[in-house]
């Protein structure tokens, strides 16, 4: 990328980053137990602008870890993508009257993807799920080509949502906040701490980031922020509160690693890629 089209595309993510635009998202985010279609379809297409401010979307693969229902699958389609969606539970998929073709149904822990075969990594709100983030975001690099993108975002366990349906609550602790839910609604969460739910930091996952050789980093910034808040990012112990989700944006560096898949070779055996 040239200097001139990296001012371009930085000029395009700071006229998106609108506040109008966080107004939206934060209202939408109140209906999203009673209209889901709303907020998940609302939620995709803003996701899907948000990773193209950083590459073209057309004619590239992107795998979504973690894809849940067909909202995403829908608007990375719309931008031109081949899109793959993965997730543990592939009847998820048809929440949003998406079919399941193209999907696949595995770990985000062991991707069954072959090495250094999609364009584009992309995960929202999934890293919080998983019980080894690491895990997850080696795999995530590991599948990317060289010079492909990857595109991270969760809820911190600090942040005012970070207990999810049991927030705030959970700044009093886990399985505190757990424990009260289900007095107070008679069923556990959907959320559970410790079970489908993780304590996770900024710090924690930078730390892997700027640890990994294989990446460089493109872009950290919340998630759902004015362009003008995203100085909330670069302070340390503010950003795991106020960042609300933290997005982070990688480059996959390195040479081709043997035994990569050819574009045309992306498919391949049953249940990978």
């Amino acid at each position: 990328m040239t200097a001139a089209e990296d001012r371009r595309q930085r000029a395009a993510r700071r006229r998106f980053a609108t506040l109008r635009r966080s107004v939206d998202l934060f209202r939408a985010f109140l209906v999203e137990q009673t209209d889901p279609d709303h907020f998940y379809g609302l939620l995709a297409t803003d996701s899907v602008r948000q990773v193209s401010g950083y590459t073209d979307l057309a004619g590239r693969t992107v795998l979504d870890v973690g894809g849940g229902p067909g909202y995403f699958a829908t608007a990375f389609r719309a931008a031109g993508a081949r899109y793959v969606g993965l997730d543990p539970d592939v009847g998820d998929f048809s929440a949003a009257g998406e079919s399941v073709a193209g999907m696949l149904r595995g770990s985000g822990t062991a991707l069954p993807v072959r090495t250094a075969s999609v364009d584009v990594t992309f995960s929202s709100n999934v890293v919080e799920h998983v019980a080894e983030p690491p895990r997850m975001l080696d795999e995530m690099v590991r599948v990317t080509r060289p010079g492909g993108l990857l595109f991270v975002s969760y809820t911190p366990w600090l942040s005012p949502w970070g207990g999810h349906e049991t927030a705030p609550w959970h700044y009093l602790g886990g399985n505190r906040a757990r424990r009260r839910f289900e007095r107070r609604n008679g069923r556990p969460p959907k959320n559970r701490f410790g079970e489908t739910l993780f304590p996770v930091s900024i710090a924690d996952t930078l730390r892997w980031a700027r640890g990994n050789g294989d990446v460089e980093m493109v872009d950290m910034l919340p998630r759902y922020h004015p362009w003008w808040a995203r100085w909330v990012i670069r302070v340390p112990g503010v950003r795991e509160v106020a960042s609300w989700n933290f997005v982070l944006v990688l480059r996959r560096t390195g040479r081709r690693q043997p035994g990569a898949a050819k574009k045309s070779e992306l498919t391949g055996g049953r249940g990978a890629m």
